[in-house]
């Protein structure tokens, strides 16, 4: 087994990813031939311009939705599919280094998209240019299709998959090592029902976030501390406000029963308060269940695992009540039929189901010949024999047949995506380089 990865490769794609990080790529306004903002149209052009001086033949989608970079011959695709663009970097002063310029102290480089996702796209693009270097040919074509929404909505993949031909299979560098054969189907959704003058509470979270905190400071204040206490729940007092803070711990929603969800624990607190329906679904049926059992029975599937439900906001006014959930549901059941059975469930609340967005799951089998090619290269090179994984996060390989999330953070390298001070180890990239190298050669080489 040889080792295609050079110094010169490596500090290479350092140089690259520090081009790349240099765009500060998230969404913003959209321009004539930008429609995710100019910052991310700078990064796809960057990323084509590197394409273009290795040596791949590239497109750009003129209105720019997407590019592609490929190289080899043949019928069959085998697709790299990355994303441009990274969520906002917050305020600059709580990052150790600027977060658009990529630093290198102590063996780490620094910056936002260094590990989700310009730093394992652009791992794989050198590995597959140190396998051109060596001289390797490709029985197929090998194809870097990048995305630039896929922090948001994923609409310029969208557009990808309307207009290019599909892929035989391929791999997803935006996730974990080993492989991520199976991943969830994502429903984010509301449930509406009617308000009250009794209490007003607004609460609003992102979807995908078990929230750790819920501030109280209503006229109710002392009757929910009261309750609380009862139930035996963590709050602090908000002293500026007069009020409490309901506390839990914050996970990803994906993680939702491994999470202390802040926002049911005053919800059933206030429920004991002001009953009304809809806040009976949470303090009477829902209450603290993660995995969504006490709404929709035990939803599971051999392949995937547990149904997660996770409410991550409420609001309550005299116009409304509004709860917003995400569910990652298994990806062998029907969803259609768990939403219906979902509508029915919490129309006995007064509650109606409204649909805000869905990603359809992605499963590629265990025995097939992509997930155990790929198993096989990583634990070659690792000696590491953790199985396959399913997930409740989503990457783009469920955008596409027969692909996989594969990489690029090995499991020891700590997870700085979304967060301030961004960074991934130099020797642990060059270690990805390493891996998709020797597994592109063995799927696609001749």
């Amino acid at each position: 087994m040889k080792d295609f990865i050079t110094e010169q490769h490596q500090q290479d794609a350092l140089t690259a990813l520090a081009k790349m990080v240099s765009h500060p790529s998230y969404l913003a306004e959209a321009a004539p031939g930008a429609p995710f903002g100019q910052g991310v149209r700078d990064a796809l052009d960057e990323m084509m311009t590197i394409c273009d001086n290795l040596g791949f033949k590239t497109y750009t989608d003129p209105d720019g939705n997407y590019g592609y970079a490929e190289v080899g011959s043949g019928d069959d695709i085998f697709g790299i599919i990355g994303h441009v663009d990274v969520v906002p970097a917050g305020d600059p002063n709580d990052w150790a280094t600027d977060p658009y310029k990529a630093t290198i102290e102590d063996g780490v480089i620094h910056g936002r998209g260094t590990q989700d996702d310009k730093g394992p796209s652009i791992a794989a693009l050198y590995a597959v240019k140190a396998l051109m270097d060596a001289g390797v040919t490709f029985k197929e074509r090998i194809r870097f299709i990048f995305g630039t929404d896929e922090e948001n909505l994923w609409r310029g993949i969208a557009v990808y998959n309307e207009k290019e031909d599909p892929i035989t299979h391929g791999i997803a560098p935006d996730a974990e090592f080993p492989v991520t054969y199976a991943e969830k189907g994502l429903q984010q959704a509301y449930l509406v029902g009617p308000g009250t003058d009794k209490l007003s509470l607004d609460l609003e979270n992102p979807f995908n976030a078990v929230p750790a905190k819920a501030p109280y400071s209503g006229p109710l204040v002392d009757e929910v501390v009261d309750a609380l206490d009862a139930l035996g729940f963590d709050y602090e007092g908000d002293f500026d406000n007069g009020g409490i803070v309901v506390t839990g711990k914050a996970v990803h929603a994906m993680l939702a029963p491994e999470g202390t969800n802040a926002v049911l624990r005053l919800a059933m607190a206030l429920d004991q308060l002001v009953p009304t329906k809809p806040l009976d679904f949470i303090g009477k049926l829902f209450k603290e269940d993660a995995t969504g059992t006490n709404v929709l029975g035990d939803v599971e599937d051999d392949a995937s695992g547990h149904l997660t439900f996770n409410i991550s906001s409420l609001v309550i006014n005299e116009k409304e009540t509004r709860m917003q959930i995400d569910m990652r549901i298994p990806v062998t059941v029907d969803h259609d039929a768990l939403i219906q059975k979902l509508s029915d469930r919490v129309a006995d609340y007064d509650l109606k189901y409204e649909h805000f967005d869905y990603l359809a799951p992605s499963y590629v089998p265990m025995d097939s010949d992509l997930v155990q090619t790929l198993m096989s290269v990583y634990q070659d090179l690792t000696g590491d024999d953790t199985a396959p994984q399913v997930s409740g996060g989503a990457t783009f390989a469920r955008t596409m047949h027969n692909c996989v999330a594969f990489g690029a953070m090995l499991p020891d390298t700590p997870d700085y995506m979304h967060q301030v001070n961004e960074q991934w180890p130099i020797d642990a990239m060059a270690k990805a380089m390493q891996i998709y190298a020797e597994a592109i050669y063995r799927i696609a080489g001749k």
